[in-house]
């Protein structure tokens, strides 16, 4: 579980996250949404260490991260996946030597066991018989395949996902929603996804933190959406004519 606690970040006079107090479950897919420039992507990179909060406190499993040393911090990160927008694989390796990476930089094991270790990743994302491929030769959806594959590499307790279906088609995006959504579960991770995909956030929303100019605006589960009387939420939401006439029609009973 990873908690934060009165969350402020400000860049000179400028609060960008402001008193956010909120949990990020165990064994569930969290998703963070809001529009550009809510703060979601500000509060992400203060969980996982890329900015150092104003104030306040972010707690895995009530380790406070924030007071930290810096060698305690590098310790806790070998505790975290992270899957990129842009998947960030390294073009010069293969499919294969990509997985293995974080295993050659943080693990104990002999090439043998690594390289187990990756097939079996390989292979939980679909993605036997690529091994030996490059980057630039298989498409976008199996590099953002590859890119959960070498996340979960290490079996993260916390795995962090900036946009995991950027640029990718609806059929593709419910692949990797899928995936996240189930590896979240078998290794009881606790996930946290930033994403503007409204599939993602009606798919897999098992626990949703809505944030709205900086601050908590709504939380809650997909199935609350529907129902849910918050103006900033539905509008954000309900952007497009055909959700809100879904809506409607769930609200309606037709």
């Amino acid at each position: 579980m990873i908690e934060t606690k009165h969350l402020t970040k400000s860049f000179d006079d400028h609060i960008v996250l402001n008193d956010i107090s909120t949990i990020f479950e165990d064994g569930k897919t969290n998703l963070i949404i809001g529009q550009s420039g809510s703060g979601k992507t500000v509060l992400m990179k203060n969980l996982v260490g890329l900015f150092e909060p104003t104030s306040g406190q972010i707690l895995y499993d009530g380790r406070d991260f924030v007071a930290m040393s810096k060698s305690e911090k590098i310790h806790m990160r070998r505790e975290m996946g992270m899957i990129f927008q842009s998947a960030a694989l390294f073009d010069s390796l293969t499919v294969l030597e990509n997985v293995m990476f974080p295993l050659d930089m943080f693990s104990s094991m002999n090439l043998r066991e690594r390289t187990k270790r990756a097939m079996d990743c390989l292979d939980r994302v679909n993605l036997i018989g690529a091994e030996e491929k490059y980057p630039g030769e298989i498409s976008g959806g199996m590099q953002k395949r590859v890119a959960i594959a070498r996340a979960i590499a290490l079996n993260p307790k916390y795995l962090f996902c900036d946009e995991p279906n950027s640029g990718l088609d609806p059929k593709t995006s419910l692949v990797i929603d899928e995936l996240l959504h189930g590896i979240t579960h078998e290794f009881k991770m606790t996930t946290i996804i930033n994403t503007h995909d409204m599939n993602s956030v009606m798919g897999i929303g098992e626990n949703i933190i809505f944030i709205y100019e900086g601050h908590k605006e709504w939380q809650g589960v997909s199935a609350d959406i529907m129902g849910s009387t918050n103006k900033r939420l539905t509008d954000f939401i309900f952007a497009s004519d055909l959700l809100k006439e879904m809506r409607a029609a769930v609200t309606t009973g037709h």
